[in-house]
């Protein structure tokens, strides 16, 4: 699992102080420590992901493990990855363990924050988020998430969150944009959710400098069937993870 900062989370969605005084949830929320770190600024965090079925201490564990795994990669392949926000390989261990171990600190005292479910189904009333978090599943692992999994999972956040916002939009293998993007914006529009592309400050992965932001508005995603990894697409994807080293 990784273990993303709350740091990374405000560049990577373009956080404003207002955004972190609402209704916020994080989905798939790994070993992050946002939902923790958020909490000081007056925000409602919840953090969904099927793995805290596990427990925080086990997960932190994990994490770190992986964190440590992944810093070898890392100092190894330096050059396929922009540093002008983490700094280097040796920053990226730091700040994610030191994430893994304020997200494992928080669950324990707070598990009411970390809900054990996965898209496309999730556990929440309609509307009950201001805003909606997904990182690194969505887009990211399109050659194997098809693009019905993809108009489900959307149609989820959509339906639980007045707005969404997703991060990144191309593969973690190749750099390169989801290529379903547009259709899967157009299938929006056509249901009265509006969509646009919103460049980010933050800076990891080459080619991912953008965000799709979904307006529900008045409109309804209707509610299509999951694809061939809809049943448990994060155990999937940390699965792939430990095969493939390219997604720090």
């Amino acid at each position: 699992m990784s273990s993303r900062t709350f740091g990374e989370y405000r560049a990577m969605f373009g956080l404003s102080d207002a955004d972190l005084r609402s209704r916020v949830l994080d989905c798939p929320g790994g070993a992050a420590s946002f939902t923790a770190e958020a909490a000081g600024h007056g925000c409602r965090a919840v953090a969904a992901d099927p793995e805290y079925a596990r427990g925080p201490g086990r997960l932190a564990e994990l994490v770190l493990a992986e964190t440590g795994h992944k810093h070898a990669a890392l100092v190894e392949r330096a050059a396929d990855f922009e540093w002008s926000w983490l700094g280097g390989p040796g920053d990226h261990r730091l700040l994610r363990s030191r994430a893994a171990r304020r997200f494992a600190a928080d669950a324990a005292r707070r598990p009411g924050r970390y809900v054990a479910a996965a898209l496309p189904h999730l556990p929440f009333r309609d509307g009950a988020f201001d805003l909606a978090l997904s990182s690194h599943l969505l887009f990211s692992y399109g050659a194997r998430l098809d693009e019905d999994f993809h108009r489900a999972a959307l149609a989820e956040l959509v339906r639980v969150s007045r707005q969404v916002r997703l991060y990144p939009l191309v593969s973690h293998t190749e750099d390169v944009p989801y290529p379903g993007l547009d259709r899967l914006r157009a299938w929006a529009a056509r249901h009265g959710v509006a969509s646009r592309l919103v460049p980010v400050d933050y800076r990891f992965q080459r080619g991912a400098h953008e965000m799709l932001v979904l307006d529900r508005g008045a409109g309804r995603l209707p509610a299509a069937r999951g694809g061939a990894h809809a049943g448990d697409p994060v155990r999937w994807r940390h699965l792939e993870q430990a095969r493939d080293d390219r997604s720090p």
